[in-house]
């Protein structure tokens, strides 16, 4: 494959040429002709330096550029020999123990050690109705949030699960430690969630460009004992999401004055734990094949249950 930036002229042979097509004949090495569309689909190639389609249409005179850099750049999908702790599986779908410090897939920044690159490796199929990047990925956690995911192997499956997290029948728990002393044993925030006005990668509770939200939560365990910092205090919740927003409950429990332990992001870091300690505990979902309620629960990890001994040990 060609090393750098390369910068082809049509002439009247290659006018009216799709551009996918024109490039496989004009640059011999270039690829097949999926990674063709691929490098156009990503922004890797410009015509008259302005993207375009893989079915455009070439005209004589036309000037194309190919920065094949940039496509070595950006995220790719590659199988990872990356153990999985999985609670089930059929052909059709598996529920998976998602660790802290995996994201769910490839992104920015991010090409490797992911969920879907280990899925790649233990399964032959994955769904391919999402995104590039995503296959298989029905839902997501946070990168720093550990807990139970259900991926789809087929199109199918994708659809049903799908359409039972859109219609917010899917059954999830979380369970999460937040500093400060919750004053009431149980609640529901209802607060609307939009993106941050200057912050782009957080979210915030917001009254206008955003979208409803609501959380349900319940008190497991006081912990008065507990001091670092400024903090004051933790408890450990049951988190129950009716609504499926980015970062939803780390919002929420921020707005009311008690994040999420260790979220440097919508609270403080902690000498406790390197991440914000919250856990998918609970999925429940209707296989969409067989039409029976499946329901899985995953214990604290070691770096929660480790929290939740110092904690109890300060009480």
């Amino acid at each position: 494959m060609p090393q750098e930036k390369i910068l082809l002229k049509v002439d009247n042979t290659g006018s009216g040429k799709r551009l996918d097509v024109f490039l496989a004949e004009a640059v011999k090495d270039a690829g097949s002709r999926s990674h063709i569309k691929k490098l156009i689909d990503q922004g890797c190639v410009l015509v008259n330096n302005s993207a375009a389609k893989p079915h455009h249409k070439l005209k004589d005179g036309d000037e194309i550029t190919v920065d094949f850099e940039l496509g070595r750049n950006t995220p790719h999908l590659s199988p990872e020999n990356i153990p999985l702790d999985i609670l089930y599986e059929d052909k059709a779908l598996l529920v998976v123990n998602k660790p802290a410090g995996m994201a769910a897939h490839p992104g920015a920044g991010i090409n490797n050690g992911t969920l879907v690159n280990a899925l790649l490796h233990h399964c032959e199929n994955l769904s391919q109705i999402g995104e590039e990047l995503r296959p298989g990925i029905v839902h997501r956690l946070d990168k720093d949030t550990s807990g139970l995911m259900v991926v789809a192997k087929d199109d199918e499956t994708h659809r049903g699960l799908a359409a039972q997290f859109k219609e917010r029948t899917v059954r999830k728990k979380y369970l999460a430690f937040v500093t400060g002393i919750m004053e009431l044993d149980k609640g529901l925030i209802e607060m609307p969630i939009g993106r941050h006005p200057s912050e782009r990668q957080r979210q915030t509770v917001r009254f206008s460009g955003s979208r409803d939200a609501v959380t349900e939560y319940r008190v497991i365990r006081r912990f008065p004992g507990f001091k670092e910092g400024r903090v004051s205090g933790c408890t450990m919740l049951e988190l129950t999401p009716k609504t499926g927003r980015m970062h939803q409950l780390r919002v929420h429990l921020s707005y009311l004055g008690h994040p999420i332990l260790g979220d440097a992001t919508y609270g403080e870091k902690s000498a406790l734990i390197p991440r914000q300690a919250l856990h998918a505990a609970t999925l429940g979902f209707t296989h969409p094949a067989t039409n029976k309620y499946l329901e899985f629960n995953a214990q604290l990890p070691p770096d929660l249950k480790k929290v939740e001994d110092f904690l109890l040990a300060s009480r």
